[in-house]
């Protein structure tokens, strides 16, 4: 029989009852210690550079920043089953806290990188972790509403946080950006110490799977070093080495006796499989939008930054907006049909920016970044729900963690993806708008057919009665 906990109605502020509150506080600052930090960092460090000195490195602390933030993703569910919850929160918190520190004090780029080497490792493992907890700490009810209040973290954070951060770089230093990180972070470890349990099974030796983890990290790295060769063979041989050793890493994963992925991630004939391809090849083909789209409005129709930044958060706050007005769908039938909705919108919504593009109309490529943000809206979280309890027996932290973890290589792989599109299709060298309109509809033409592979697999998606119902019955 059903526990009517678990299979009544939602409300949202059941999420702000005190059974609640002090959960969703915590998990959704340790998005927003994600979310604004990469706001901070990438409105603050040209103040930086221009202060300590190495703008030819200044690339890298984003690339730094992201490997080792998937680095410690990937370990998350490790560190969570043998220290448990709150330890790895805490402990990859005061990592975040320390490479903060390190980096707002930095007197070199050098040391800049260093600390934010350390924060994306804190960050990863947090973001995991949180993704872990969320099955343990909410009813299956409330876990698509969630997933909506933490869209919502992030709508905040991409208009907050350049505006916090250009006043505070502006009127105090850049180094006052950074610190804004230091009173969300304890508060967050304060909030973990309340509300994660502590740990009650018996401390195990840590067995660091460091050749699995090392070579994740190698292999994101062949991809943001893709992004910057200067040659298109160049390019298509650091993508196609970066696909060979993550290929690698996941068959070799399956066959340890202590593994960093589900054992049927990226399986064809599963829930879990199928799932982690679309959590994948959805960000791969969004992430054009993220690194050409602002750029290409600039150049080709004069905007200014504000104006150009406005236009594309319209993703973020249709992804939100979206994801708040379907939280309440409770009908399993209805839910996986907004999973397998947000990769035709996506699809559709690219192809409206290619048309957008063709007809030298600003509006149709705002409506296809809102299509976008739309189809995220609607699915990521009945499919990152779906996906957490369609794990086997005993695989659920791996599944959860591996989601956040998951969408940042995501990302990583696509703006490499689209950067070699847009050499190979000259956009870095186009000097007219007739070229430079040409080769953005090529970029976004690949992202288009990159996006079919996320519309297959939803459709392909095993979404079977016992499946979906899992969704509303209690978790074993």
């Amino acid at each position: 029989m059903s526990d009517p906990a678990q299979t009544g109605d939602a409300r949202w502020s059941e999420l702000l009852t005190a059974n609640y509150s002090a959960a969703t506080t915590t998990l959704c600052l340790g998005v927003a210690l994600f979310a604004f930090n990469g706001f901070l960092v990438s409105t603050s460090l040209p103040t930086a550079v221009g202060e300590i000195g190495g703008i030819e490195l200044i690339s890298w602390a984003f690339t730094l920043y992201l490997v080792f933030s998937i680095v410690g993703g990937a370990s998350g569910a490790l560190l969570k089953a043998r220290f448990g919850s709150r330890t790895a929160l805490v402990g990859s918190a005061l990592v975040f806290l320390a490479g903060t520190l390190i980096a707002a004090f930095a007197s070199s780029m050098t040391e800049v990188l260093v600390g934010r080497a350390l924060q994306g490792v804190g960050e990863g493992i947090i973001a995991a972790t949180c993704y872990a907890l969320i099955p343990e700490l909410f009813p299956s009810r409330l876990v698509a509403k969630v997933f909506g209040a933490e869209a919502v973290v992030w709508a905040v954070a991409a208009f907050g946080g350049p505006l916090v951060s250009g006043m505070l770089t502006e009127h105090l230093s850049w180094r006052a950006a950074f610190l804004v990180n230091v009173p969300l972070g304890l508060i967050f470890i304060a909030l973990t110490f309340r509300i994660v349990p502590r740990f009650s099974g018996e401390v195990q030796r840590l067995s660091v799977p460091f050749l699995r983890l090392s070579a994740i990290g190698a292999g994101i790295m062949l991809v943001a070093l893709a992004s910057i060769m200067q040659t298109v063979p160049m390019e298509v041989l650091f993508v196609a080495g970066a696909a060979i050793v993550l290929t690698s890493v996941v068959a070799i994963d399956r066959r340890s006796d202590k593994p960093l992925f589900p054992s049927d991630a990226f399986a064809f004939n599963s829930t879990v499989g199928i799932g982690l391809w679309i959590v994948l090849l959805m960000p791969v083909a969004q992430a054009a939008t993220s690194v050409y789209l602002v750029m290409t409005l600039q150049n080709l129709w004069g905007y200014g930054p504000t104006k150009a930044g406005a236009f594309s958060a319209t993703f973020a706050i249709a992804w939100s907006l979206f994801a708040i007005l379907v939280a309440n769908i409770q009908d399993p039938r209805r839910r996986a049909w907004m999973i397998r909705l947000g990769p035709t919108l996506l699809v559709s919504g690219l192809a409206i920016i290619v048309f957008g593009f063709s007809l030298d109309k600003p509006l149709v490529v705002m409506l296809g970044q809102i299509l976008i943000g739309t189809g995220f809206g609607i699915s990521w979280g009945f499919l990152s729900q779906t996906v957490m309890e369609a794990a086997k027996s005993g695989e659920r932290d791996r599944a959860s963690a591996l989601l956040p973890t998951l969408q940042s290589a995501g990302y990583a792989i696509g703006a490499a993806v689209s950067g070699l599109a847009a050499n190979a299709v000259g956009y870095p060298s186009a000097t007219t708008p007739d070229a430079l309109q040409e080769a953005s509809i090529m970029i976004f033409a690949v992202s288009t057919i990159i996006g079919l592979g996320a519309l297959i697999a939803g459709y392909a998606l095993p979404l079977r009665k016992k499946t979906m119902l899992a969704i509303d019955l209690p978790k074993l």
